[in-house]
């Protein structure tokens, strides 16, 4: 079945004094884009990512993210004598030369950069299990992205047996129109000169029929409905294969109207358009 490009999964797991965090989001793109958002103690992660996402998927924006919460109930947290010592250093030295301004709160000496002081986490020990977050995370966005496309299929074959509907309806009005056009002609004719025995009216009614025949872009509609068909119940990637015959049902739908004979036969051509244009807002999520 077709595949979305857009999807989302997220993974946690606990760790003493804290939680590990994993996400990856993905959204249409023409091309496979690969976007890391990591802290630097976790760049190593990056270049096995970006292997294993080219092989696992073929279009779209994806975003990875990768992070990790402490919590504090649980972490020994201490304060850096040195830095505090060397914070009140400052402090003084500014306090001399503005000797109006006011002294360190207990707040701005907690927010000072390295002050509060906590375990590190052991990084080295902790990248497998990122790596197994992040490969469970991978197959979690790719069932989210089947899944969608699941439901583009069935939005894609609800329209295209609509536009089969509305084919079959204006296969029978050709020929009709192009009948009551003849008749008409033909009791004209007859009225200003008496008869409708004319070659060269023959010929202009043959003409007329080759102008209006559209037998062979009934045939084409059907042809890439059938095709559209077949790619969405296909496995693999279908969208650019999709984007191609909504171009040519387009062209075909187009052909329809310039052609028409009957206003029901262009309020077909109309019906077909508009359709066709719902399908390519699908086909613009497919990977």
């Amino acid at each position: 079945m077709i595949a979305s490009m857009t999807g989302f999964a997220a993974i946690t797991r606990p760790i003493a004094g804290g939680t590990l965090t994993f996400e990856i989001k993905s959204v249409n793109s023409r091309f496979l884009d690969l976007v890391f958002r990591f802290p630097d103690e976790l760049r190593e992660l990056e270049m096995p990512l970006r292997e294993l996402l080219a092989k696992q998927l073929s279009r779209g924006k994806v975003e990875c993210r990768a992070g990790w919460s402490i919590n504090t109930a649980e972490t020994n947290e201490t304060l850096d004598a040195n830095r505090l010592q060397a914070l009140q250093r400052l402090a003084h030295e500014v306090q001399s030369v503005f000797t109006e301004s006011r002294g360190l709160s207990t707040a701005d000496v907690l927010r000072w950069p390295g002050v509060v002081q906590t375990a590190a986490l052991d990084w080295p020990a902790l990248l497998p299990q990122y790596q197994t977050m992040a490969a469970e995370a991978i197959q979690g966005l790719k069932e989210a992205r089947t899944r969608e496309g699941s439901r583009l299929a069935e939005l894609i074959q609800e329209r295209t047996a609509a536009m089969r509907v509305l084919v079959a309806k204006a296969e029978p009005l050709i020929p009709a129109a192009q009948q009551a056009f003849a008749d008409k002609a033909r009791a004209k004719l007859i009225e200003v000169i008496g008869s409708a025995d004319d070659e060269r009216i023959r010929q202009e009614l043959t003409l007329y029929a080759v102008r209006t025949d559209v037998a062979e872009e009934l045939g084409r509609l059907k042809v890439h409905l059938d095709e559209v068909d077949r790619v969405v119940s296909a496995n693999g990637q279908a969208g650019k294969r999709l984007d191609f015959l909504m171009q040519e049902l387009n062209r075909e739908a187009n052909t329809l109207g310039s052609k028409s004979v009957s206003a029901e036969v262009s309020g077909i051509a109309m019906e077909l358009k508009l359709l066709i244009e719902q399908i390519r807002e699908q086909v613009q999520n497919i990977e």
